[in-house]
């Protein structure tokens, strides 16, 4: 039988306590792993061009062509596995063991691989950590110029049946980790810096110790407008909701949670609301020592939820020793209403909009406007009604797309007259005057949430997505980035924004590197295989356009170009046909 020998980088994984995981539910487990097969692992190793070399039953041995391929697929899974156990109980989870080596292997003339550089990389994944990669010297010196996170030194090592001693390193995963991406200028910048801001914070999602399930919505508001009043402060850094939230219903160490978002300190806290009364503990807790800063309980009528959030920020102020003007102070306060029913109607419309379905938005508008029933002064249940309608617009969710427009600019246009401080108000109003082409508009509103609460990620984010459309996508890129810096843990709607943008500059490469990852984030999305299948035919590469193209009408046989046409409001029309032009070159329109 014939024989070559080459240097390769090898990737071993399996799954940490299969055996008792198969033990007490062999079915689910085994029908669990298919599924992480074919939705996460398999797309992932093919978009980073890895080759399964052998299975086993709960693991794999992957050949990548090079060491940084091996790492970039290695994070995406770890990531996604991360996000996929969230709020599963800890002996339910499915976690992974990863070990990467650079060696010499000899391969047979069926494919198949032998040799020390393979059995290194499986000793290697034995002695990871669950959720964590192990990489060998060699292995490490190929990618630790290119690694934005930490990895720890576990020193030099004798690994079973492997003749020579070798160095390890172990990199421990968290969802906001990821190793560069081959992309320089725009590249979104996901891992934590060497030591976070001095005045940083993140607040997690308050715990409902109501024993009803059903108040977990009140929990997740009270801690989601603490966010947005510290957001104010432009002395503070402060991670968005959306990172905070990844930790929910999670036992941390808040040390853990430190490191991961890049933050000085973690506000944890727990809410029980019985009749008329509600119970609020909050800590304050330094990240870097784990010592607790402050830390108090609130026992007080439901009438006067707004005054606890407020002295929950205050306190927070005075623990951290900022040094606020009045107009920050002003800023501070929470936008309130007399009605306690509308609030908690917002709440719970608020909590239903975020989840970006149609059967969700709608049931979102119905509560919003419930509140603006009840009190129709209340300025963020207008904001987010827009929201909620202009979604509905961009994405067909209503029978009239059109009067969904219309009803959100009026919507947004009242939140603004009732609050123009409120930030959300002008978010609001920025995103809808986006999609009414009134793209100077957008982007001074846009402006505007940055200047009321320069911590909004929404509002770098909606800034950028402004200057894209305007057909400034460089300096998109750059409120793109910041929006990633407040939120680590971003949806993987930012991907596709910032392919968008590196799509609109001609950089056909980085854009397919932004939407291949989205799409093993969200293998459901249409626009992004459309924009794929788009950079594919500039690039020449028409058999993966056709693909793509063919996959956009397997996921949404509606799709319509003409549609997205009249929707994305570009300033200059050649933009858009900048895409259909790519799918021509393909073959794939007329």
């Amino acid at each position: 039988m014939s024989e070559n020998r080459k240097l390769a980088a090898i990737l071993a994984a399996d799954v940490v306590g299969y055996s008792r995981l198969a033990s007490e539910d062999e079915d689910r487990t085994l029908a669990r792993l298919r599924a992480l097969r074919s939705d996460l692992i398999d797309p992932t190793i093919a978009v980073h061009n890895g080759r399964v070399i052998k299975r086993t039953g709960d693991g794999a041995l992957v050949e990548f062509r090079s060491v940084v391929d091996a790492v970039r697929c290695a994070i995406e899974v770890q990531n996604g596995m991360a996000e996929r156990n969230a709020g599963v109980q800890q002996d339910r989870r499915i976690e992974f063991r990863i070990g990467i080596h650079l060696g010499d292997v000899v391969e047979e003339s069926d494919g198949d691989l032998m040799g020390d550089g393979v059995n290194i990389a499986s000793r290697l994944e034995g002695i990871a950590t669950p959720s964590a990669i192990c990489l060998s010297e060699d292995a490490y010196r190929q990618v630790k110029a290119r690694l934005d996170l930490s990895v720890s030194d576990l020193g030099v090592m004798q690994l079973k049946n492997i003749a020579e001693p070798i160095r390890v390193y172990s990199l421990q995963i968290s969802a906001a980790a990821e190793a560069k991406p081959a992309v320089t200028a725009g590249a979104v910048a996901h891992a934590p810096a060497k030591s976070p801001p001095e005045l940083s914070i993140a607040v997690l999602p308050f715990v409902n110790m109501s024993g009803d399930a059903e108040q977990e919505y009140f929990a997740d508001g009270i801690s989601e407008d603490i966010i947005t009043a510290l957001s104010k402060l432009s002395q503070l850094f402060v991670i968005a909701r959306n990172s905070s939230f990844t930790f929910k219903g999670r036992s941390v160490n808040v040390q853990e949670v430190g490191r991961n978002l890049n933050v000085r300190y973690v506000l944890e806290g727990s809410v029980r609301k019985s009749g008329n009364k509600v119970r609020i503990t909050a800590q304050l807790i330094d990240a870097t020592t784990g010592g607790h800063q402050w830390a108090e309980r609130f026992d007080r009528d439901l009438s006067d939820i707004f005054a606890v959030q407020d002295d929950v920020t205050q306190q927070i102020v005075g623990a951290l020793e900022l040094k606020l003007t009045a107009g920050d102070q002003q800023r501070l306060a929470a936008e309130q209403t007399q009605n306690l029913e509308a609030y908690d109607c917002f709440l719970r419309g608020r909590e239903h909009m975020w989840r970006l379905t149609r059967e969700q938005n709608v049931e979102g508008q119905q509560l919003l406007q419930r509140a603006i029933d009840l009190d129709p002064n209340f300025a963020p249940a207008h904001a987010f009604l827009a929201v909620a309608q202009a979604l509905a617009y961009v994405n067909q969710w209503s029978q009239s797309p059109s009067r969904s427009l219309e009803q959100a600019i009026e919507s947004a246009t009242h939140a603004v007259a009732l609050d123009d401080r409120y930030p959300y108000a002008h978010w609001a109003l920025g995103v809808t005057n986006l999609y009414l082409r009134r793209l100077d508009v957008a982007i001074r509103e846009a402006e505007r949430v940055i200047a009321l609460a320069p911590n909004l990620a929404e509002g770098h984010e909606s800034l950028g997505n402004a200057l894209h459309y305007a057909g400034r996508s460089d300096e998109a890129l750059v409120c793109f980035e910041r929006a990633v810096a407040l939120n680590p843990y971003y949806p993987d709607i930012f991907l596709h924004f910032h392919a968008q943008a590196m799509f609109q500059l001609g950089r056909y490469e980085e854009a397919v590197a932004f939407l291949k990852r989205r799409l093993v984030r969200n293998p459901g999305t249409d626009i992004s295989r459309v924009l794929l299948a788009a950079s594919y035919g500039h690039l020449g590469r028409f058999a993966e356009a056709r693909e793509e193209w063919d996959g956009v009408f397997r996921i949404n046989p509606d799709y319509s170009l003409e549609h997205r046409r009249k929707v994305l409001p570009y300033t200059n029309p050649a933009d858009f046909e900048r895409v259909v032009d790519g799918l021509r070159k393909a073959g794939l329109t007329e």
